[in-house]
């Protein structure tokens, strides 16, 4: 049973980038933040890569899963372990492999249930299933945890913290509201395409894992027709909220094929760009800025076409005292305190599921 008032939680995010794993402690009872404390990152070795990309689209029991449940267990534990000694409880996301909410299904590969044992703290995973299964995106999960952080941070006026990881996703929130579940907190979507696409083409054409700083789509130019051919697709006239999975979008790599490297990379992160301003429309109203997490900050160019389609300031985290590189981290320790005490982690604002919902499982050593 897990002790009453504030606890520290160690969370993990494995994002669809592919990128690795970050650990973070946060001080929460589930409803507010107390105080952040040790992060912690380990990238994926170029095999554990390679085993979980040859995974992604697969389903239990499909060849290559089992290998890579093992290759994001091993990398998770290797992360976890050293903060786990500090923490009371611990949320583990997993790697993504495949989601289809229109099916009612979703695949995050890796078993809370070894790093129980490992770590010898309950585990909260497998987050998303329960929504999924009653008629939710799945996604994004983190919006209540961006609650809490807008609380913390003393924001009084509704803002919209961005995530930029393989997809984006958005949340709005009113931080004038009591609670994240109540109408009118929250809404939440997946926006678009976001490093996914870039990250894609730098390894296809280059072998280099990102644009780093966006130096190479600064020297490009941007095809407009790809640009208007993705303005018209189905997902972006969607009413929020919407969730897609990591290649959704992939269609964008054949667009660019015969583009020059620097045009081609030009023309994705103007596409990612696009997908946040057009998802902008949606909001229930004007935002006081845009909060920035994800490796997506960090791409300048990408930075500013975003700005240059707002009408407020586009900031990364950081401004505010946040850590944009562990957000997600720290969302999924926010998460599993929700989870332990019975608190809801998605509503109708946030994933479309019909009524606020708590989903997750919890994991303790032996059983």
């Amino acid at each position: 049973m897990l002790k009453g008032g504030a606890v520290w939680s160690l969370g993990t995010m494995s994002g669809t980038s592919l990128d690795g794993v970050d650990a973070a402690l946060v001080r929460t009872d589930g409803v507010t933040i107390e105080a952040f404390a040790a992060t912690a990152y380990r990238p994926y070795e170029r095999e554990e890569r390679a085993t979980i990309r040859a995974a992604l689209g697969r389903w239990p029991g499909q060849t290559g899963v089992e290998a890579a449940a093992e290759a994001v267990e091993t990398a998770h534990a290797a992360v976890m372990a050293p903060l786990a000694r500090a923490a009371d409880i611990a949320g583990f996301h997993g790697q993504t492999l495949v989601h289809d909410p229109a099916g009612r299904r979703t695949h995050q590969v890796g078993d809370g249930a070894v790093l129980a044992e490992v770590l010898g703290l309950p585990v909260v995973w497998d987050f998303r299933s329960a929504d999924v299964e009653l008629g939710g995106q799945g996604a994004p999960l983190a919006p209540f945890f961006h609650f809490a952080c807008a609380k913390w941070i003393g924001a009084t006026e509704p803002l919209a913290f961005l995530n930029l990881g393989g997809v984006g996703n958005v949340t709005w929130l009113d931080p004038r509201r009591a609670a994240p579940e109540l109408p009118g907190a929250c809404l939440a979507f997946d926006t678009g395409p976001a490093n996914a696409p870039i990250d894609d083409l730098m390894a296809r054409r280059l072998g280099q894992a990102r644009d780093e700083g966006g130096a190479l789509a600064r020297a490009g130019r941007v095809d407009a027709a790809v640009i208007e051919r993705l303005r018209h697709q189905p997902h972006f006239f969607k009413v929020p909220p919407k969730s897609l999975d990591r290649n959704a979008f992939h269609w964008l790599l054949a667009a660019v094929d015969g583009l020059s490297d620097a045009d081609a990379a030009a023309t994705l992160t103007a596409a990612a760009a696009s997908a946040v301003v057009l998802g902008a429309t949606h909001f229930p109203a004007p935002v006081s800025q845009v909060l920035v997490a994800g490796g997506g900050r960090h791409n300048a160019v990408l930075m500013e076409m975003i700005a240059a389609g707002m009408d407020c300031p586009v900031r990364p985290v950081e401004a505010v005292g946040l850590d944009g590189d562990m957000l997600e981290a720290q969302a999924f320790a926010h998460l599993a305190v929700r989870v332990a005490r019975g608190l809801p982690t998605s509503c109708p604002g946030t994933t479309g599921v019909a009524a606020a919902v708590g989903g997750g499982k919890i994991s303790r050593p032996g059983g």
